[in-house]
């Protein structure tokens, strides 16, 4: 039996399984364990959407809405080169503002919510950003998802993303039950110092992106198999799941599951991240 299969054996039962409900202190404690496996299978995580400014992350973030990042990062470099200031966006040609965001998707919205955004700035905050959340989820096209993201990212203040990617996989974790969104940042920000709450997001949706998938999650190439209730939602046989792996990374995932790298084919480390 090879590599692959004797690690299949030894896996094959290492899910999470419990007789007893489980306690808020061993919750707890699976949580920051798999908050330590995260920093050591994502070491890479960040911020997706390409910004040097907190306007710059405020536009890709509205962008970003049914859009994938590398669609948003394509798109906003002669955006940002264009519009540098809020009052830029607020005196902007709808036409000529569409029409560079149309790759983007839902562009006339979108447009809206970026004229909509500087005209606020401008009124409100003399063209700058805000650095509180509550004034940031007043602003046109921004929730409060996106001042999370803002907020943890431009402004160094510890925010929870609950984006699809993480509400999936602290479900999937049985870190918490809720389906509100604000709930979910609650109970799972409740788990884990807020000076980690920014990473943590990056790291559990960087997870989502290239390991734990919507449909099909690959449980036997996966880091937190050992700490994780839904073990065996997608293939546990390694020789199969490491083939669900995306991104350049994928190999270097592989190997931090304990299987052999060259087992990943090279279209997976090609594949396209969500």
């Amino acid at each position: 039996m090879g590599r692959a299969g004797r690690s299949y054996g030894r896996r094959r039962l290492a899910g999470v399984t419990k007789s007893s409900p489980e306690t808020d202190l061993g919750r707890t404690r699976r949580a920051r364990r798999i908050g330590r496996a995260l920093t050591e299978t994502h070491p890479d995580a960040h911020c997706e959407l390409d910004h040097s400014n907190a306007l710059e992350l405020s536009v890709a973030t509205i962008l970003s809405a049914q859009c994938t990042d590398k669609k948003v990062n394509e798109v906003t470099p002669k955006l940002f080169a264009r519009y540098r200031t809020a009052a830029d966006y607020a005196g902007a040609d709808r036409t000529e503002l569409e029409e560079m965001i149309r790759p983007t998707g839902f562009y006339r919205n979108k447009t809206s919510s970026l004229i909509n955004l500087g005209r606020a700035l401008c009124d409100r905050y003399d063209g700058e950003v805000p650095r509180r959340l509550a004034d940031l989820v007043t602003l046109p096209g921004i929730g409060r998802k996106t001042a999370n993201v803002i907020l943890g990212n431009a402004f160094g203040v510890p925010g929870i993303t609950v984006d699809t990617h993480f509400q999936r996989l602290v479900r999937r974790w049985n870190l918490t039950a809720e389906t509100d969104p604000v709930k979910i940042e609650h109970a799972v920000g409740a788990l884990y110092p807020k000076r980690d709450w920014t990473m943590l997001s990056h790291r559990v949706i960087f997870h989502g992106r290239r390991v734990c998938h919507a449909r099909k999650p690959a449980c036997g190439a996966c880091t937190l198999m050992k700490l994780c209730p839904s073990y065996g939602t997608g293939p546990t046989d390694p020789t199969v799941a490491v083939k669900l792996l995306k991104g350049p990374r994928a190999r270097d995932l592989a190997a931090a599951a304990g299987i052999d790298p060259e087992l990943v084919p090279q279209q997976a480390v090609a594949a396209e991240v969500p």
